[in-house]
């Protein structure tokens, strides 16, 4: 079982930053296929970015490309995404996700965290 924590969710005023880390066990991280999803109100949750067991990012959402990036720390065994430029758009419960290599499903969830930009 691989337990996911996100954590760094907040209120942020439009234009400002907020990094959010998710912890998960150990050698997780700089193993499985990582990602962040994000679901607005209403709407689908779609992926923001993924990072493979080589921690090359790929597929960033059009919509947050050259403002979000996502990092890991395989001491700490957390991924991390760094969203700067935010705009209210960007509101939503953002979502750590895990899979293991050739597995198509993200089948590893954290709980989620919040995050509100104002404008």
């Amino acid at each position: 079982q691989v337990q996911l924590v996100e954590s760094g969710g907040g209120l942020v005023q439009a234009g400002g930053s907020l990094r959010l880390s998710c912890a998960a066990p150990v050698r997780t991280v700089n193993s499985y296929v990582m990602a962040w999803f994000r679901q607005a109100p209403g709407k689908e949750r779609e992926a923001v970015t993924t990072m493979n067991g080589s921690g090359i990012t790929t597929n960033y959402a059009d919509s947050v490309k050259g403002r979000f990036t996502m990092s890991r720390d395989n001491a700490k065994n957390t991924v991390s995404l760094q969203m700067n430029s935010q705009k209210p758009e960007d509101t939503a419960v953002y979502y750590c996700a895990a899979r293991r290599v050739g597995v198509q499903q993200f089948n590893y969830w954290g709980p989620g965290t919040q995050v509100t930009v104002s404008s």
